[in-house]
């Protein structure tokens, strides 16, 4: 998943978008009406998601109808659900993963000497 994508799914009024032509294909008008935005609003909306390849226009006499790619929509759903399903390891060694350096900024940070107790009070 690249930048251009994550930016067509993290606005709200494209994720809208989406889920209405999810159901159908739509023209910009059309778009414009149901999601209460300006068709120009609606065009660059578009245009975003077309450069991502999450929709795709297919010309309709005088008007282009905007179809949700669903193929691509599903390799995203994806590559998501590997981060969900992705095992998460426990922390271990002195500084938890992290390099000594970092972890002694860390505000969780526990100085050797306390480290003993403070497993114990876990």
């Amino acid at each position: 998943m690249d930048e251009k994508t994550l930016k067509a799914l993290c606005e709200p009024k494209r994720f809208y978008l989406l889920r209405l032509m999810a159901e159908r294909s739509y023209c910009v008008r059309a778009l414009a009406v149901k999601s209460e935005l300006s068709e120009s609003a609606v065009s660059q909306h578009l245009k975003v998601m077309r450069e991502a390849g999450l929709v795709y226009g297919v010309k309709k006499g005088y008007y282009t109808h905007y179809c949700l790619d669903k193929a691509v929509l599903g390799e995203i759903i994806n590559e998501l659900s590997v981060i969900i399903d992705t095992q998460r390891k426990p922390c271990d060694g002195p500084f938890y993963g992290c390099p000594e350096s970092e972890y002694v900024k860390c505000k969780s940070y526990v100085p050797p000497e306390n480290r003993k107790d403070y497993k114990e009070k876990e």
